[in-house]
């Protein structure tokens, strides 16, 4: 599955340069960006994988909360890889940035090596067949025991957040956004084989509510 397109950020190529802008505008980012770090727990030693990465403004707040951490950062878009390595040097951040598409990452960065898994504002830019895929693929990229972590725009529950998510559909497609707004992620999450799927998080915005979401790979961990 991983031979094909993906959706640039901002759903246009031409608007990857405003991205961040956007993203800071309509999205609360500081609030659920900071609230995914808090989730994400990580320790000296960790290894986390965030999967479609970006501009790499998650794995910045990363490698400043926890500098012993590993950091790897996987995303399909040369142009937003660019940039996050820029954005990571300016911080002067160590982060591990690989390109390929959600549905390689354990082929990418290896079976079992990750203590945390996480993904921002992806999901949601994929048909389902390509959600599964990468949610599986992060399964396959955690050790027995890992954690993830998944902030994306989940079910949205009122007619003012529906009507706010209008805006992410215009710019993304419905097709793809529509699964999301309908609740499905944890359905998807739990398929993969995860245990413990809860939605810890709810943030409204302006452009819908943003859910997060968290899930233990089973067994025991192996740090």
């Amino acid at each position: 599955m991983s031979v094909q397109s993906f959706t640039p950020a901002a759903g246009n190529p031409k608007w990857t340069k405003y991205y961040d802008a956007v993203i800071a505008l309509v999205t609360r980012e500081k609030r659920w960006r900071s609230e995914v770090v808090r989730q994400l727990s990580l320790r000296p030693g960790d290894v986390v994988v965030d999967v479609g990465c970006g501009t790499g403004s998650l794995a910045v707040l990363l490698g400043r909360g926890q500098p012993e951490a590993r950091v790897i950062g996987v995303d399909p878009d040369p142009e937003v890889l660019g940039i996050a390595r820029k954005k990571t040097r300016a911080a002067h951040v160590d982060v591990e940035f690989v390109q390929g598409m959600g549905d390689t990452v354990a082929d990418l960065v290896g079976t079992a090596i990750a203590d945390k898994a996480v993904s921002s504002l992806v999901l949601h830019q994929c048909p389902v067949p390509m959600k599964r895929a990468i949610i599986r693929n992060m399964f396959q990229a955690l050790r027995p025991g890992g954690e993830l972590v998944i902030a994306d725009f989940g079910l949205q529950r009122d007619a003012l957040m529906r009507l706010g998510f209008r805006l992410v559909q215009m710019a993304d497609g419905k097709d793809d956004t529509q699964p999301n707004a309908d609740g499905i992620l944890p359905k998807l999450i739990e398929e993969a084989g995860f245990l413990n799927v809860r939605e810890v998080s709810v943030i409204r915005t302006v452009s819908g509510s943003i859910s997060i979401y968290r899930a233990r790979r089973p067994g025991a961990s192996q740090r």
